[in-house]
C-alpha cells in the first residue's frame, strides 16, 4: 500500500511542475547528453544516376492515386 501513496504523491509533485521549470531542467541536463558526430553522405557522382526505377505494381499504384488538388 505504501508503494501506491508514493506513486500518488510523486505524480501529484510532478503534475505541478511547470512547463517553464521543465525546460529549464531540460537545459540544465543537455550538457551531459553526448550526441554523435553524424557522418555526412559520400557525394555520388552524376554519370551513376541513372534514374528511378519502380516496379509495374508500384506504378500502377501511382497512377491509380488522384492528382494532388483534386
Amino acid at each position: 500500500m505504501r508503494n501506491n501513496t508514493v506513486s500518488r504523491e510523486r505524480a501529484v509533485h510532478e503534475s505541478d511542475t511547470s512547463l517553464a521549470e521543465l525546460r529549464g531542467d531540460c537545459a540544465r541536463m543537455a550538457a551531459d547528453w553526448v550526441r554523435p558526430a553524424a557522418a555526412a553522405p559520400a557525394p555520388v557522382c552524376p554519370s551513376l544516376i541513372h534514374g528511378v526505377t519502380v516496379t509495374p505494381d508500384s506504378a500502377r499504384l501511382i497512377d491509380g492515386m488522384s492528382e494532388y488538388g483534386d
